[in-house]
């Protein structure tokens, strides 16, 4: 059995730092690289696609709504073109700093806001999943499972990634907690070990309520802001290797 361990990372930018990305990149498989717009910046992005690479670990780009201030956690009235050209812009750029780093982008995962709007909108998602092959065909979107995402990109032949949270809890129709509502992270190590070990072995996940619905999992995430974002990490890579789970990048795996 393989999994994929990813986090959002490249979130500082100008003299702002975010994240403890130096250090969590050697412990992850895949890197959600920032593109500029909710967070990072062109010098950012050169560096942690070069700590990727030279770390063996999976390039992602991660685009949001232009929403530097609200760290694109905000729902934008964007028209699906416009969103489509976002999703060009940044995937495009962080292509390029792939390129130049001798390395290749694998996968797309889009950010706050957006991912969870297009997670519940067929028309939102069709521009992103569009977007995103007409960059580059063989491009992984990784989204969260049963997702109008993850329909909308099987629907024009791209790959996809079925992500899940370590640190987020569920409602009961799959979607993730909204951060405004309380019980929406999960800061208790043990707690957030024992939701990975479900929704991985069990292919279940508890929701906040406490009832219990299937989930798939390609792809496991950490948020690199978290504070115990290296913690998490640690603790998840240890405890799957007990249980014989291979962690590798989503690429070597999904076909």
């Amino acid at each position: 059995m393989k999994i994929d361990l990813n986090s959002d990372l490249g979130e500082s930018f100008g003299n702002y730092k975010i994240g403890m990305d130096d250090q969590i990149i050697p412990l992850i498989t895949s890197a959600n690289i920032a593109c500029g717009f909710h967070a990072g910046d062109p010098s950012v992005m050169k560096k942690t696609v070069a700590l990727a690479v030279k770390n063996g670990v999976g390039i992602g780009a991660h685009p949001g709504y232009p929403d530097l201030v609200g760290f694109g956690r905000r729902k934008l009235a964007a028209s699906p073109d416009d969103v489509y050209a976002m999703i060009v812009y940044q995937v495009g750029a962080l292509a390029a700093f792939a390129k130049a780093a001798g390395g290749r982008l694998q996968h797309v995962k889009p950010h706050g806001a957006l991912y969870n709007t297009a997670a519940k909108d067929a028309v939102l998602s069709e521009a992103i999943a569009q977007a995103v092959y007409d960059v580059d065909k063989d491009l992984i979107l990784y989204a969260q499972p049963g997702t109008e995402s993850i329909k909308a990109a099987e629907k024009i032949g791209l790959k996809t990634a079925c992500e899940v949270f370590a640190d987020r809890t569920y409602q009961d129709d799959g979607s993730l907690t909204p951060r405004t509502q309380p019980g929406a992270m999960i800061t208790d190590e043990a707690k957030s070990i024992a939701q990975v070990l479900s929704m991985v072995l069990d292919k279940k996940v508890t929701t906040l309520s406490g009832k219990v619905i299937p989930i798939k999992a390609d792809s496991i995430c950490v948020h690199g802001d978290g504070p115990k974002a290296l913690t998490f990490v640690n603790k998840i890579r240890e405890t799957l290797k007990k249980e014989g789970v291979e962690i590798a990048p989503s690429g070597s795996f999904i076909k």
